[in-house]
């Protein structure tokens, strides 16, 4: 096995620690882990966001976009594992603070999509705008470069759900000389006809690249992910680009609706997540 590699069963093995949902510090069975909600200065505000790390030390740092549910409990969870298992320093933005301050829900399993949408499409709107993650990422970036937690000599690792999978992209684009890794599971937007098209970005691209593509997402458009891999190929930028056949959208996040989350192949996903970032956030 390459020394760079994770198997599964040493991920399964692996201990879930840092779960609980108050602030502070957390001692989990990996050591430490520190939690606190901080305020980033960007061009359009102040974004707050959750921050995580092992509470010694300077860590790779991890920037996490949430999906359409935005920064909440189920997203602060994967940070605290993230930063217990593996030792990275988590940011957790808020994506929607040009409307409010998080969370916005606090369980998306009890969220009635069809009564909520009138709130949600321009909560969407409000990051999925052009230019807004082009100012947001850097800024991001700027702040955990100031942080004693994060080891600036490392490459910074990103990765998204549902509607963050296309940020993950224009962040990985936005600051190409130290995001060393991004991945999407089950990604939203990344391949549209619109000539910001994130897929698009891939030329502007420097660090690894990983689509976790969900059954059903593929069923509706199964081009997307040719076209994925066509465009990182022509690019020169190493991605891999997979097909979940049995996880539904939305599979990776536990508080999803509709029982949607599939713990294997949620597992499976964050070993690959867990190896990508061991590879690439050197």
């Amino acid at each position: 096995m390459n020394k760079d590699d994770i198997t599964r069963r040493d991920f399964v093995n692996m201990t879930v620690a840092g779960l609980a949902a108050a602030a502070g510090a957390t001692v989990s069975a990996q050591g430490t882990v520190t939690e606190r909600t901080v305020d980033i200065k960007t061009p359009d505000g102040t974004c707050d966001a959750a921050f995580v790390h092992p509470a010694t030390g300077a860590h790779a740092a991890v920037i996490i976009w949430p999906d359409a549910f935005g920064l909440r409990p189920a997203m602060r969870n994967m940070a605290r594992r993230l930063a217990a298992e593996s030792g990275y320093s988590v940011l957790v933005p808020n994506p929607y603070y040009r409307v409010g301050k998080a969370p916005m829900w606090e369980d998306a399993s009890k969220v009635d999509f069809a009564a909520e949408r009138g709130k949600l499409t321009p909560m969407m709107g409000s990051i999925n705008a052009a230019g807004t993650v082009e100012k947001d990422a850097p800024a991001f970036i700027a702040w955990l470069d100031q942080q004693p937690q994060v080891d600036r000599t490392k490459k910074v690792g990103t990765q998204g759900y549902c509607m963050g999978g296309a940020l993950v992209v224009r962040t990985a684009a936005a600051v190409p000389d130290r995001v060393g890794a991004g991945a999407s599971f089950h990604g939203g937007g990344l391949v549209t006809p619109n000539p910001n098209s994130p897929h698009l970005l891939a030329p502007r691209i420097k660090g690894r690249m990983y689509f976790g593509v969900a059954m059903d997402d593929d069923t509706k458009q199964p081009d997307v992910k040719t076209q994925l891999k066509a465009a990182f190929d022509a690019a020169k930028v190493p991605a891999e680009v997979e097909v979940y056949g049995m996880a539904l959208h939305g599979w990776c996040v536990p508080d999803m609706p509709n029982q949607l989350y599939k713990k294997d192949d949620a597992e499976r996903a964050w070993a690959k997540l867990l190896a990508l970032y061991k590879a690439a956030l050197a």
